[in-house]
């Protein structure tokens, strides 16, 4: 196999690799606390929250967004942490499954989660709950199959689905409806 010759094989002796980019200052508000940290340009939100603020009931699954794992809330949407830079989320309100309780009373739909046994090994378990969550807040869902299409970017290796499934539409119906009926 020959070499590559040419200028493009050729290095630049002139010429330094640039410089990697300095830390980047991100201010963003996580489950009602303000923060500041500084992080590397490429350092993605779920590493921020997992290493720099030692907040790890968010799960790294397959750091690809294709598990959900890593699901929060970013203003109210839910979002694959593994797939958004930190620098992203400046000035933003992060919420994680840390900051769905209020207290010792847990959120509606942990509550639910515990009493329909939604769960098994529990890896999962964070970013469904924030996943449920965003998908609650966007109203979308009527039937169990608009919950199980709307969540279906959230696996379950453990096979709880029909439990998962039970458990939002435990919160679902436990809503108050609408003007039009609808629940919210």
């Amino acid at each position: 196999m020959s070499q590559p010759t040419g200028p493009a094989s050729q290095g630049h002796p002139h010429k330094q690799p640039a410089p990697p980019p300095d830390a980047m200052e991100v201010s963003l508000t996580i489950n009602g606390s303000r923060k500041t940290l500084r992080v590397a340009p490429w350092t993605s939100l779920l590493d921020a929250l997992r290493l720099h603020l030692d907040m790890t009931g968010t799960k790294k699954g397959c750091d690809h967004g294709q598990c959900g794992a890593c699901t929060v809330l970013v203003d109210g949407r839910r979002i694959n942490s593994c797939l958004t830079l930190a620098v992203m989320a400046e000035g933003r309100t992060v919420t994680t499954i840390e900051g769905l309780a209020s207290g010792d009373a847990l959120h509606p739909l942990q509550e639910a989660f515990v009493e329909q046994d939604a769960f098994q090994c529990g890896y999962c378990t964070p970013g469904q709950i924030c996943s449920a969550v965003g998908l609650l807040e966007e109203g979308h869902a009527k039937t169990d199959d608009d919950i199980r299409e709307l969540m279906s970017g959230n696996l379950c290796r453990c096979g709880a689905y029909p439990n998962i499934v039970a458990a939002i539409r435990q919160v679902m119906d436990a809503q108050p409806a609408t003007k039009d009926g609808s629940t919210p």
